[in-house]
């Protein structure tokens, strides 16, 4: 396992546009955000999009990163040479876990940093729920992003699921449009982005985040995780 997650964290360090995906294109986003002098509702936009922006990280490299990652290898037959060993599906799912948890999370520092520093963005009033909301909202989008890799034959085939996930993804958490209708928010409140935008923007006001949304975050990891162990695919 130790050698498992180093090599993918030696394998992501030589792919730069990963990285500027995963950890600089956010704050650049959210430093554009607030260069910006509009508002909504008097709540300046890079306030607004804060929460938006860290949702984005989660599935920017989680949905969309990951599982060309993973059905890469399968693609180059590294997964075929990594079944003859004793690493084992969990073992490989975790590995790449473990190193994109730790890049989305040092992202989100950064998006918060970017929004203090430079603009002067209250940080999380709520830290123990904000803290709780990142981390699950990490797992959800990397579990979907491992269960996609899992299945999928080729690269090509793992970042058109991908893509066709991450605009619906994205548009129920608010990256289009903040205002979203009635019936859209509803329905977002049961998406696993959607669910963490949500949660997130109640910890940065100062509440607890409510119990549905740690629930679907909780559910998605769980099943997406699970089945991603369960019908990976060696070849």
């Amino acid at each position: 396992m130790k050698m498992l997650t180093l090599t993918e964290a030696r394998l992501l360090f030589r792919e730069p546009l990963a990285l500027f995906w995963g950890l600089a294109f956010p704050m650049v986003l959210l430093a554009v955000m607030g260069l910006s002098a509009s508002s909504i509702g008097g709540v300046p936009l890079v306030a607004v999009y804060e929460p938006i922006v860290i949702a984005f990280v989660s599935v920017a490299f989680g949905v969309q990163g990951i599982p060309v990652q993973i059905a890469g290898y399968r693609q180059g037959r590294v997964l075929r040479r990594l079944a003859t060993t004793p690493a084992g599906p969990v073992r490989v799912i975790g590995a790449q876990l473990i190193v994109s948890l730790a890049v989305i999370l040092i992202a989100t520092v950064g998006v918060l940093a970017v929004g203090r520093l430079g603009f002067g963005v209250p940080l999380p009033r709520q830290p123990g729920g904000f803290a709780l909301v990142a981390v699950l909202s990490a797992t959800a989008m990397v579990a979907l992003g491992l269960l996609i890799g899992a299945i999928a034959p080729t690269a090509r085939s793992a970042g058109a699921a991908g893509t066709v996930l991450f605009f619906p993804l994205m548009y129920f958490a608010g990256l289009w449009t903040p205002q979203l209708s009635g019936t859209a928010r509803h329905i977002g409140q049961f998406t696993p982005l959607g669910a963490a935008a949500q949660a997130l923007r109640d910890s940065m006001a100062g509440a607890w985040p409510h119990p549905a949304a740690l629930l679907v975050l909780a559910i998605c990891t769980l099943a997406c995780a699970g089945a991603a162990a369960r019908f990976f695919r060696w070849e």
